[in-house]
């Protein structure tokens, strides 16, 4: 074999490798989503901060695990036709309140009947009348048949005690864990009649200790009464979860559960 051919073979191996190279990568950024989520949070107040932190690890998540993630402020993009383009679900700090007609209608129906998957977290149980607006009744038997009462103002850290390691939510995750410096809701009474808990709080653990109490008082559970896969994570005020690696577990967990994977 002459040099010039040898040169000819070589470049033609090259330019080979390049297309093949080319062509794999372009089928790689064609492949479809596993599955999209729709997220809503509020634009900012207090919870902004974990807000952020939730999205930057979203970000993550989705490049990991091959979803994508959109967002909304508020509730006025909602309708059936909406909330057919995604499998899920997330309520990050949006209350269940101030809710348009059409888009409680929309999600009321979908919860219902199984088309989209949910996870809440802390807000979305701020269930009563507050800021001008009337309780949502279903929101409140979609989480228990609840009402909020209180909160510990002051912040204190509390052990959670899983109940059911079983559920897929829930993988991975040891018999209790620490979360610090939450400001653990109240409500009228315990959940544990109409949900299935998946975790609770001993109120007992809380440093510093408070009289602000419950009893019973679950944290995570999910509402086996509809068709939805849902699942209701109290946890939610400060971005430092996304520091706790049972917190992220849990919502690791939880999004590829709810989502149906």
């Amino acid at each position: 074999m002459t040099l010039r051919l040898y040169c000819a073979s070589l470049q033609l191996v090259l330019i080979t490798a390049l297309v093949l190279l080319f062509a794999r990568s372009g089928s790689a950024q064609a492949v479809p989503p596993a599955f999209k989520v729709i997220a809503i949070a509020e634009a900012g107040g207090i919870h902004k901060p974990f807000v952020d932190a939730a999205k930057v690890w979203l970000r993550k998540e989705a490049q990991a695990y091959n979803f994508t993630v959109d967002y909304i402020e508020d509730t006025k993009p909602i309708n059936d036709a909406f909330l057919a383009q995604y499998q899920l679900f997330i309520q990050l700090n949006y209350p269940p309140y101030n809710w348009t007609p059409t888009a409680t209608n929309a999600f009321e129906q979908a919860i219902e009947h199984g088309t989209i998957g949910w996870i809440g977290f802390h807000h979305a149980t701020l269930l009563g009348e507050f800021d001008g607006f009337t309780m949502w009744p279903w929101f409140s038997r979609f989480m228990g048949d609840i009402r909020f009462t209180q909160y510990i103002p002051t912040f204190v850290t509390g052990t959670v005690l899983v109940e059911d390691r079983n559920h897929p939510a829930m993988k991975a995750l040891p018999r209790s864990f620490k979360i610090e410096d939450e400001e653990w809701y109240t409500w009228n009474r315990s959940q544990r009649a109409n949900v299935h808990v998946l975790a609770s709080v001993d109120e007992n653990t809380y440093t510093p200790v408070t009289a602000i109490k419950m009893g019973d008082h679950p944290v995570i559970w999910t509402n086996e009464h509809v068709k939805a896969r849902n699942i209701y994570i109290f946890m939610g005020h400060h971005p430092e979860l996304f520091q706790n690696p049972e917190f992220t577990t849990l919502f690791h967990n939880s999004i590829l559960w709810a989502a149906g994977r």
